[in-house]
């Protein structure tokens, strides 16, 4: 393993104060009043964009796994081919490119399956609490649908079609409530799967499929009352590529049940795929059974060089010493590497990771070779994450937004407390998160990544810049580690009153959207950063 040190944080001086001042009118209304410039700075987008489609890791999902564009939505409307005004019970789908697999949004049971008047080749499931998804005009049915056939999230229902009372090649997707139709737009949002036309991967699959439909997941807590959780669900370990050496003559080995809980153990604290811990096991000393000192120096389990141990060693069996030569010690150590190197931020993190802990490409594709012969699995995180770049501390030049902006984006926020908090959601009512900073953002033509660490990464690639505690202003963005572990970014809020050190923020499902603290967490987190969108465009008067 070659030597590494972790990147130095640099924490950036704000050059001129901005005077601020908050008074409250009461939980709904405020007067802000801040002296801003409003000269130009420069746009800077992310240019990884939407590239990868994430698996979906709640109780729902979009029913394509490709991407795809809404065409008819759910309303009255004078049907394309009687002429007669009716209702539109549902939302059309268009693949891009098309015709491609239509899948389930939600495990459940089918009820219905076959030709169906004006819908053409349709199925009709039915999920928990009296909810049932329709999917119409399909080109064929795949043929496990079966009246009465349990259906997993993701399985493949038919294919993509024209069938019936259509003008073209699409899919026709309903909701029911009780039998009655409503518009999947809303309904999908609230359930963390948002119509929004980004491709989805295969949802993760295990075991036989039931007729009990899986519950969506609790939001995780900190340990302080507040569930960080949030929406960008995961994305699957990458497969290996070429080339490969170590992988193409060494079969991977059992694991002794010890090491095996010492991966698992670190995974858990992590956040990462256990498999993913033992295929670097495997590469480095067959899980221990080649732990001898290496040629160049590495030493233990994992084959840490003791400089790199220095920044990286890390207590994994609780007896207070991160010893080099420790099991436990090693895989927790492992964990910590990979995840401080990016292992959350993408397939392509994953790799460069990997590429950080030795740096060879054949070494990257036997580790993923070895990680998914012991399962795969999916990494806890954005698939589509916009790693950042240089200095990692933004853009200090730009100009902070106008104070009315700011004043829209806070009254907003305001707007929504006492919304409900569900992990993956994106309102109208309903949030996690980061998709109740996003949205509050959008409120001013700001659009920002979807998942926090996302967020913030957007910011440190130009977008904004860094602020230290002390210097905060309403409307900044906090940020800190979470439900990721301590190494990655899991939970966003953004700053209501600085000199009371509220937050305005979407907690967590068991207190929804709140006024919040982060009073001492610059001091108790892993992760604590502040940051302040800049202006990276001409502002329009408001």
């Amino acid at each position: 393993m070659s030597e590494q040190e972790t990147a130095k944080r640099s924490t950036l001086l704000i050059a001129a104060a901005v005077v601020v001042s908050l008074v409250a009118f009461g939980p709904f209304g405020f007067l802000l009043m801040m002296t801003a410039s409003t000269a130009a700075g420069t746009t800077v987008a992310c240019e990884n964009g939407y590239t990868t489609g994430n698996p979906a890791t709640g109780a729902w999902r979009a029913p394509f796994q490709q991407a795809y564009t809404t065409t008819s939505p759910y309303g009255w409307r004078i049907h394309p081919i009687t002429g007669i005004r009716k209702l539109h019970a549902g939302q059309d789908l268009v693949s891009q490119p098309g015709p491609g697999p239509v899948v389930a949004a939600s495990a459940g049971t089918v009820v219905r399956s076959g030709w169906y008047g004006g819908l053409g080749n349709s199925v009709e499931i039915m999920h928990a609490g009296g909810v049932s998804t329709v999917y119409g005009h399909m080109r064929s049915i795949d043929g496990s649908m079966k009246e009465g056939a349990p259906v997993r999230i993701g399985q493949q229902i038919g294919i993509e079609g024209t069938t019936g009372a259509s003008t073209g090649e699409h899919l026709h997707f309903e909701v029911h409530l009780n039998g009655h139709p409503t518009d999947p737009t809303p309904f999908m949002q609230q359930h963390g799967a948002p119509l929004d036309g980004r491709a989805i991967a295969p949802s993760p699959q295990s075991g036989d499929a039931t007729a009990v439909p899986v519950a969506a997941p609790a939001a995780p807590s900190d340990g302080q009352g507040a569930g960080d959780g949030e929406g960008g669900g995961g994305f699957q370990l990458p497969p290996p590529g070429e080339p490969r050496q170590d992988s193409l003559h060494n079969k991977p080995l059992p694991i002794p049940d010890q090491i095996k809980q010492y991966y698992v153990n670190a995974a858990n604290r992590y956040k990462v795929p256990w498999t993913l811990l033992a295929g670097v096991g495997m590469e480095e000393t067959a899980h221990g059974r080649n732990n001898r000192p290496s040629s160049v120096g590495a030493q233990g389990l994992m084959q840490f060089m003791p400089a790199t141990w220095e920044s990286m060693g890390v207590d994994g069996d609780g007896d207070g010493k991160a010893d080099i030569n420790n099991d436990a010690d090693s895989a927790m150590s492992a964990a910590n590497y990979l995840t401080k190197s990016g292992a959350h931020k993408g397939a392509e993190g994953v790799r460069k990771a990997i590429f950080a802990y030795n740096h060879a490409d054949w070494y990257v594709n036997d580790v993923l070779y070895y990680a998914q012969q012991y399962g795969g699995g999916v990494v806890p995180g954005d698939g589509q994450a916009c790693a950042p770049s240089g200095a990692n501390a933004g853009n200090p030049s730009l100009p902070p937004i106008d104070d009315a902006k700011i004043a829209t984006v806070l009254r907003w926020a305001q707007s929504h407390v006492g919304d409900d908090y569900v992990m993956g959601a994106n309102g109208p009512h309903t949030w996690d998160c980061s998709s109740f900073s996003q949205n509050a953002y959008a409120q001013i033509g700001v659009s920002m990544p979807r998942t926090a660490q996302s967020q913030r990464d957007w910011l440190a690639r130009g977008n904004g810049f860094r602020v230290q505690p002390g210097q905060e202003k309403p409307g900044d963005l906090i940020f800190w580690d979470s439900y990721l572990g301590p190494n990655t970014i899991g939970h966003v809020m953004l700053v209501f009153d600085p000199a009371k050190q509220q937050t305005v923020e979407a907690m967590g499902s068991q207190y929804g959207v709140v006024y919040g603290s982060y009073k001492g967490k610059a001091q108790t987190k892993h992760i604590f950063e502040i940051w302040r969108v800049g202006q990276t465009k001409p502002q329009e008067k408001v």
